[in-house]
């Protein structure tokens, strides 16, 4: 999503291993106002990405259901293909 503005008062989650202490770089996520979800990286907070909520709760299941699994196995060439 573009031209919305991002409100400063978020609280950020971080999604890191809970045996993790270190810095990351870690994604982050924080739920806002009117519905919209943002996500960014440790490294780099001030690029954040924002969707809605309805996307994000299905691509949510989506990673449940295992509809991501072959972006895990990825090689030189790009993700493996789906099986």
């Amino acid at each position: 999503m573009t031209d919305r503005a991002t409100p400063t008062e978020l609280a950020w989650v971080r999604a890191a291993p809970v045996s993790e202490e270190g810095p990351g770089p870690w994604i982050e996520l924080a739920f806002g106002p009117g519905e919209l979800v943002h996500l960014r990286e440790t490294g780099d907070p001030t690029n954040i990405v924002t969707t809605t909520r309805t996307k994000w709760e299905a691509f949510a299941k989506g990673v449940v259901a295992g509809e991501f699994d072959h972006f895990a196995e990825l090689d030189d060439q790009g993700p493996a293909a789906p099986s």
